[in-house]
């Protein structure tokens, strides 16, 4: 599946590839450039023949109760910057928020802390 054009490189398409880390199945919505291998099945590194790096795991804002859709990353590619609800479990309290989160080449995303 297609999910967009990517940002970091001219011919690029990000696509949803499934990956499984630590036994559970996760998305990785990747650029057609990008080639990933890994060793142990945890740390996933780029191969020399790659031509771009960008990648976001689903699971990317996980710590924060939130689990990113293609939509949601449809959404970053179209408008780079996009508002999310999460979730925060300080002192044994649920509280919901609502924040921006980016891209970010480094790290997949990043969130918008005012």
């Amino acid at each position: 599946m297609i999910l967009g054009k990517c940002p970091y490189c001219d011919d690029g398409m990000i696509e949803v590839r499934d990956k499984e880390v630590n036994g559970k199945k996760v998305k990785l919505y990747a650029c057609s450039n990008a080639h990933w291998t890994t060793e142990d099945g945890e740390m996933f590194e780029l191969k020399e023949d790659s031509g771009c790096d960008f990648r976001v795991w689903q699971n990317s804002l996980a710590r924060y109760g939130k689990w990113l859709s293609y939509k949601d990353v449809k959404d970053l590619l179209k408008d780079e910057s996009i508002e999310v609800e999460l979730l925060s479990k300080k002192y044994g309290k649920k509280t919901y928020y609502n924040k921006h989160i980016t891209l970010n080449q480094e790290y997949g995303v990043s969130v918008i802390w005012d």
